[in-house]
Order: structure tokens, then sequence, then C-alpha cells
């Protein structure tokens, strides 16, 4: 058993789980359960497997000192707000304006202190911006054991050709001759 197979098997259990096609996307995934759906197919005995995980950290930009210093005065206005809230309840001998204004400072100061502190701390190990996010390469349409036939050959699958896993940079054993990446299609079905 695969370990894609093993994996799903015990987050989502399936009796003797078999993979029943793997497509490039999510939504081809999505696509061939809803047509099996559509042709009354008993889907409750499928999973959407993302096989082939990987992190990517798209770089958004540099960080300065006035980048993080904005960043935390950001961050302090919702704070602050709230500490303006608190001081009404707590000092009603001032007006609402300036509760809220004394708690907007208040916060403003604690965000723009609190991020300072966090970038200096750093000792600019980190001076970029970023945003991460697991994505898969491949999605496995794995099926209970009873019901994988009949899945195949309604998706037009039987036999199942296994997609070559992509790999970026592409290695020099995945470049064809004319430096595109080639595709094995003799592989045996899993």
């Amino acid at each position: 058993m695969s370990s894609s197979m093993q994996a799903a098997s015990m987050v989502m259990p399936l009796k003797y789980p078999m993979s029943v096609a793997i497509y490039p996307t999510y939504a081809e995934a999505q696509r061939a359960v809803d047509h099996l759906a559509d042709a009354d197919f008993p889907v409750q005995h499928l999973c959407i497997v993302g096989t082939d995980l990987k992190q990517v950290e798209r770089v958004l930009g540099r960080r300065t000192w006035g980048r993080v210093l904005a960043e935390g005065m950001m961050s302090g206005i919702g704070t602050g707000l709230f500490f303006g809230l608190v001081l009404m309840l707590l000092m009603p001998q001032l007006s609402a304006m300036q509760n809220l204004g004394l708690g907007l400072l208040m916060g403003l100061g604690m965000g723009v202190l609190s991020a300072g502190m966090a970038h200096a701390a750093q000792g600019g190990r980190r001076d970029f911006a970023s945003a991460q996010a697991i994505v898969a390469s491949r999605y496995e349409v794995l099926g209970e054991h009873t019901v994988v036939n009949q899945a195949r050959q309604m998706l037009g699958q039987a036999p199942l050709q296994p997609q070559a896993p992509t790999t970026w940079p592409p290695t020099p054993h995945d470049a064809g001759p004319s430096g595109s990446q080639s595709v094995d299609q003799s592989q045996e079905p899993r």
C-alpha cells in the first residue's frame, strides 16, 4: 500500500483503498468525482488525496524599519480600540472620544514597540516579507477495493496510467532530448 493510501486510510478510513486515478490539479480530481456522482456512483467510497506535498514560500518584498513600524501601527489599531472600550468602562468620567483616543495611543505604542523589538531580535536574519502555502503536486482519487474497477471504467481510466511526478527545477534525468520534461507512459499501474 502506498504512503498516500496509508495516510488517507488513517484520516478518512476506507476499506482496502486502491488508486482510481491521478490528476495534476485538484479541480480535475474534483471534476472526476463530480462526474461519478452525476452518474449515481456511490461516491461515499472515494476520497481525494493531495500527494507529493511541497512548501512554497512567495517572497513579497524587503522588510525595512519603516515597513516594520508601519505594520506595528496597523496591528496596534485594533488593540487600541479594544483598550479604548475597556477604558470607557473603567474611567466613565472621561468622554468616549478621550477614552478611545487614549486607548488608541496605547495600542499604537504597543504595536510599534512589539514589532520593533521582534524585528531587532531577528538580527537581520529575515529581512523580507513572505507568504507560505503547502501545495500538492498531484491529486489521487482513492476508492474502496469493491468499487475501484467500476470507478475506473466510468472515468475511462482502465487500465490506469500513473502520472510521472513533476519536479522543479527539472533535474537532468527528467529532461528529454529537447530539454522538455518527459513522461514515461510504460509504467505499471499501481
